[in-house]
């Protein structure tokens, strides 16, 4: 099969996706070397599903250069290995169950693996809800046989009718965690970071550490801090936003407050991984400085409030001193921003047709 000969893998993680997985795996283009459909310890018919799909496409895969005898020899048996139950490495589809739930980015991880096994030139992800079309996959492979792109991933942002099948509060989060998600990745034109469709090169598979990869639904902001201080290049590929009857399992308190610190610690991990320890710039230390610096003026400005309320201190001079040093913090933290913009500027790309 191929695809502009590179091998392609696709990574399918399901949950509770009973009635919507089996599609996904039957829509599949035909360049699509293997499919990696991976159950998360689903509680309804999803594993049931994605076996019965994946022996009868396997079957059919199969009869087209093998007898009879030999496609009833070649049907995938599943065997427990490592913590998954898995199909054999000669079948299109593999299915593989978790023997406990680890979430959207735990399953994503080990398709990654098997991937990463079977040595493919370049491994995409689909959702097994249905919500990612098939038909456009092309467009996520393309940058990255021309050489383009290291990562490429789904943008519904970019155009207004594009996102028309987005709900208002969700492009309110969404347009909140992309913000967000520019600080801590250094990628500044990249948006729409929760968006699961992607794809990569074994190059930056093999080489951004995915053992260490979230394992939760932040698992996409995760990588592009990842890619980043690899210097691995993005792009961006417009798509429209596509929503069924399928349901979400995110629970949006426990989701914020993990996500949000997520990226706080990997923004950290990423200034001193590239820019102090595989490299040395003077941005890292604009943004410690500046932090710093603004964090001490804002104390100090509550401080002088409080104390003029409860003593009746003077503000004037303890106000002013804090607004100086909190401009001046503020300032650093905009340097650092703008050569962090500067260093990253080359490795990102947009795709907008």
């Amino acid at each position: 099969m191929m695809y502009r000969e590179h091998t392609i893998g696709v990574v399918v993680p399901a949950y509770n996706e009973e009635g919507f997985v089996g599609n996904v795996i039957e829509t599949m283009p035909e360049y699509v070397d293997r499919v990696y459909v991976v159950d998360d310890q689903s509680t309804d018919g999803t594993w049931e599903e994605i076996t019965q799909v994946a022996e009868r496409v396997n079957a059919e895969t199969t009869s087209v250069h093998y007898d009879e005898a030999d496609v009833e020899a070649a049907a995938p048996e599943i065997a427990t290995d490592g913590g998954v139950a898995a199909s054999g490495f000669d079948q299109r589809i593999a299915p593989i169950q978790h023997e406990e739930n680890r979430g959207v980015g735990g399953a994503i991880k080990t398709g990654y693996k098997r991937a990463l096994e079977d040595k493919m030139d370049i491994t995409a992800v689909m959702g097994g809800d249905g919500q990612m079309d098939p038909d456009i996959l092309y467009k996520f492979l393309d940058p990255i046989v021309d050489d383009k792109a290291d990562y490429t991933k789904g943008n519904r942002l970019l155009y207004k009718e594009f996102r028309e099948g987005m709900s208002k509060w969700r492009f309110f989060g969404n347009s909140i965690l992309t913000f967000l998600t520019k600080i801590s990745s250094g990628y500044w034109k990249t948006m729409d970071p929760q968006n699961g469709y992607a794809a990569i090169s074994y190059y930056a598979l093999d080489n951004v550490g995915i053992n260490n990869m979230y394992e939760y639904y932040g698992y996409c902001n995760d990588l592009l801090v990842r890619l980043n201080a690899k210097g691995m290049r993005v792009a961006d590929v417009a798509m429209p936003a596509v929503y069924g009857n399928e349901e979400s399992s995110i629970k949006y308190s426990t989701y914020i407050q993990r996500v949000s610190g997520m990226l706080l610690r990997n923004f950290l991990w990423r200034l001193k991984t590239k820019y102090l320890v595989l490299d040395f710039h003077p941005l890292a230390l604009f943004y410690v400085l500046g932090a710093g610096t603004a964090g001490i003026g804002l104390l100090g400005g509550l401080w002088a409030i409080y104390t003029g309320i409860v003593y009746g201190d003077p503000l004037f001079v303890r106000a002013s001193s804090s607004m100086i040093l909190f401009t001046m913090g503020s300032m650093f933290i905009m340097f650092a921003m703008l050569f962090d913009m500067q260093v990253n500027e080359n490795q990102e790309v947009q795709i907008r047709e």
